[in-house]
């Protein structure tokens, strides 16, 4: 009887002690609303993470171009001069469970982009990012948005997306950022990029896409200063199964922040085109 009543009372306390966990939980964030009633991501945001580098999971390494060396991988001849500055900082990765499910047959696509990463990255020549890659490189981005629009600029490359609220029909060509069609679940505004061409990488490591390339992504307002990114990815030509990538995207707080104007395309004339002077400069 003793022994009862003794686990009776146990079981009161931690019931007790749920209900008052339960009473300090803050309920839910619920983001300002816009004048159509629509959760508010108004402002200027930016990743702080190392996903541009690689996606995955990674290690430090001396460049992203190397060559053998006598005790171990060294930078590529290329980039030797830029020391550290050229180096790549170790990343936690973003791709949830692990490692992407390349197909066999992808995955050594993927080792040859990065063996090639100087002549291959569409970066080094300011090609337009795609999605989702525009979000996590190392610039800031605003989101423009009234009752019945969404507006993306980005300060890389000048690039831009408007997001249609109302479906326009299947994109009538490829494009480097593709289509976009939004919706709204609840405090989610969900995203439907199609459309997307096959030069565009993931990342500076080679991860790449086909053509086929469909992302959904997430956009969740969770306090005053961030919101929860989510994109699933889903590549029938290149990976297993869908996957999917997670991040916090913060708000720049600096007074007056703005987007400035980083339109990379004319430095990088002389990489692409230089080798068509009358005189070509000493490489």
């Amino acid at each position: 009887m003793l022994r009862l009543k003794a686990t009776n009372a146990a079981a009161v306390i931690l019931v007790l002690a749920g209900a008052t966990a339960m009473a300090q939980a803050p309920a839910a964030y619920r983001a300002p609303r816009t004048d159509g009633g629509k959760p508010d991501l108004n402002g200027i945001w930016q990743v702080l993470n190392e996903a541009n580098y690689d996606v995955e999971a990674h290690v430090a390494r001396p460049a992203m171009a190397v060559r053998p060396g006598p005790y171990g991988p060294v930078p590529a001849a290329a980039v030797l001069a830029l020391g550290a500055v050229g180096a790549v900082p170790p990343g936690m990765g973003v791709v949830e469970g692990g490692a992407i499910p390349y197909l066999p047959a992808a995955l050594a696509k993927k080792k040859e982009n990065q063996d090639n990463w100087l002549k291959a990255d569409p970066e080094i020549k300011c090609y337009l990012p795609g999605v989702p890659r525009a979000t996590y490189m190392p610039y800031p981005f605003q989101i423009f948005q009234n009752a019945d629009t969404v507006f993306i600029a980005y300060e890389y490359a000048g690039a831009v997306r408007n997001i249609f609220m109302k479906n326009p029909g299947p994109a009538p060509v490829d494009s480097w950022m593709g289509q976009s069609v939004g919706r709204w679940e609840g405090e989610t505004l969900v995203v439907d990029v199609t459309g997307i061409n096959d030069q565009s990488w993931f990342d500076r490591s080679g991860n790449y896409h086909s053509d086929q390339l469909h992302v959904v992504e997430r956009y969740t307002r969770t306090s005053p200063d961030v919101i929860s990114y989510e994109a699933t990815i889903e590549d029938k030509e290149i990976f297993s199964r869908p996957w999917k990538i997670s991040m916090p995207l913060y708000r720049r707080q600096e007074k007056n922040v703005q987007i400035m104007d980083f339109k990379c395309a004319e430095f990088v004339e002389e990489l692409v085109y230089g080798q068509w002077r009358k005189k070509p400069l000493d490489k």
